[in-house]
């Protein structure tokens, strides 16, 4: 037997709010007529029984992605196989990582089919899947963690911008992290890519083996966790600024190789206060604040 996930409009009567389990949907839609209505409806429809799919194959899911075969049936699980899957070959990394962004992707795509809309996004836990028609924009508040509030700074996504996905990962979202980035968050052309890259390039973020940095196995936290005994980072010390600037240095490098390789459109690292973007500007570094588009 299905079971019925939560499916209610937000107060604002303009948002759809679908939980399920550890999946957490905020949706929003603007079309013409009974668009918005239609549109809702298939994501209701499409969210209910998603969990129990992707559980189905948990197993698997949780295993490292091999490069080239993929063993999963679902059309989530495939797809969440299919981004990660440019990374593994140099990177430990399971089809978990791409779940959040895969997921919002499914909702949304589900919504194109049944109704034209003009904007729409699906937001999952802050990993977003976005529809932009042309003309439209869609504004993004970046955080300085995502464990606090307030909004550091905003950025605009123009229709005419390939970036359609939004990801962020780091030591204090709601998954383990190998690295101690604050956060990284990444624009890419699909939420599942935005997914995956943001958390190779959040795990690229690190100072391996310095005393300041508190690590435990994933395992130890969690049993059931992807990352099994790898060590994920508990607790960041004070750091120097040179420190940091090696951190956030080796995090660019990966960063701009997955810039050049087309997986991503563009790249926020944040650690302790400094921010370094990479995107196709170059790279551009910022103290406490980001500049105004910068990621554009």
């Amino acid at each position: 037997m299905t079971r019925l996930p939560q499916i209610a409009l937000l107060a604002d009567c303009r948002r759809l709010h679908l939980q399920d389990g550890p999946i957490d949907l905020i949706i929003e839609a603007k079309g013409r007529g009974g668009a918005v209505r239609a549109a809702y409806d298939a994501a209701a429809r499409r969210f209910t029984g998603l969990l129990d799919e992707l559980c189905s194959e948990l197993f698997d899911l949780r295993k490292a992605a091999h490069p080239v075969h993929c063993p999963l049936q679902g059309v989530v699980a495939r797809r969440m196989h299919a981004a990660v899957a440019p990374f593994a070959a140099e990177c430990f990394i399971t089809p978990m990582a791409a779940v959040a962004g895969s997921v919002a992707e499914e909702i949304l795509g589900a919504m194109l089919a049944a109704a034209r809309l003009d904007r729409a996004y699906v937001n999952n836990g802050g990993d977003i899947a976005l529809h932009l028609a042309q003309g439209e924009q869609f504004s993004v508040g970046l955080m300085d963690r995502p464990d606090r509030d307030g909004v550091m700074q905003t950025m605009l996504i123009d229709a005419r911008d390939r970036a359609r996905g939004i990801a962020t990962s780091g030591r204090h979202g709601r998954s383990f992290s190998l690295g101690i980035a604050d956060a990284v968050t990444v624009f890419a052309r699909t939420a599942s890519q935005a997914d995956a890259a943001a958390t190779i390039i959040a795990n690229a973020v690190d100072l391996p083996g310095h005393p300041a940095i508190l690590r435990r196995p994933a395992n130890s936290l969690q049993p059931d966790s992807d990352l099994g005994p790898r060590l994920v980072t508990r607790e960041v010390g004070a750091l120097l600024p040179s420190e940091i600037a090696t951190a956030l240095d080796a995090a660019v490098v990966c960063a701009r190789q997955w810039l050049g390789a087309g997986l991503i459109e563009a790249a926020a690292l944040r650690l302790s206060g400094e921010t370094v973007i990479v995107g196709m500007k170059g790279v551009q570094r910022h103290s406490n604040a980001l500049a105004e588009r910068a990621l554009a």
